[in-house]
């Protein structure tokens, strides 16, 4: 077992990630997108933690489904589109959604406002993933390491 010295954290002293990893042209509806991984430096194995911010037009993701991991999400601050197989929802503060592993809902979050939407999105963190992205020919594998990007049919992205 590891020892920590502290259990608590400042969320804002975590720096951001943003944008993501997708293959253009993917990559642009997310590209301004921010994720601190609070779990991460709380040393939490079993499921991650994000603090996410949306600006005006960003998306949280493109829309997709995980095979073997659960996504929850609650939102803070601000009014953001949920969009999945069923439609569209609008999410205000104090308002959760959750997707189960397996369930093929294909889903992400749009800011249609003019102001930042601060969320936070908590998901399993299984050994091996995969995601499949229900409007695009994409989708992603990790066996252990790194995500890998992919067509629906397996080929590699360049």
């Amino acid at each position: 077992m590891s020892e920590k010295k502290t259990c608590w954290l400042d969320a804002m002293s975590v720096s951001p990630r943003t944008g993501s990893g997708y293959p253009a042209p993917f990559a642009e509806a997310v590209a301004g997108r921010a994720k601190r991984a609070l779990g991460d430096p709380l040393d939490l194995t079993q499921f991650g933690v994000n603090l996410v911010t949306l600006p005006p037009g960003v998306w949280s993701s493109q829309r997709h489904w995980h095979v073997n991991e659960d996504e929850f999400v609650y939102v803070l601050e601000g009014e953001v589109t949920l969009v999945t197989d069923a439609g569209e929802t609008l999410l205000k503060p104090g308002t959760a959604a959750g997707f189960p592993a397996g369930c093929a809902n294909g889903h992400h979050l749009i800011n249609r406002t003019d102001k930042p939407v601060v969320y936070l999105e908590v998901g399993t963190r299984a050994p091996t993933e995969v995601a499949q992205y229900s409007d695009i020919d994409m989708m992603v594998r990790r066996d252990g390491g790194a995500f890998v990007f992919t067509h629906k049919n397996g080929d590699p992205y360049p």
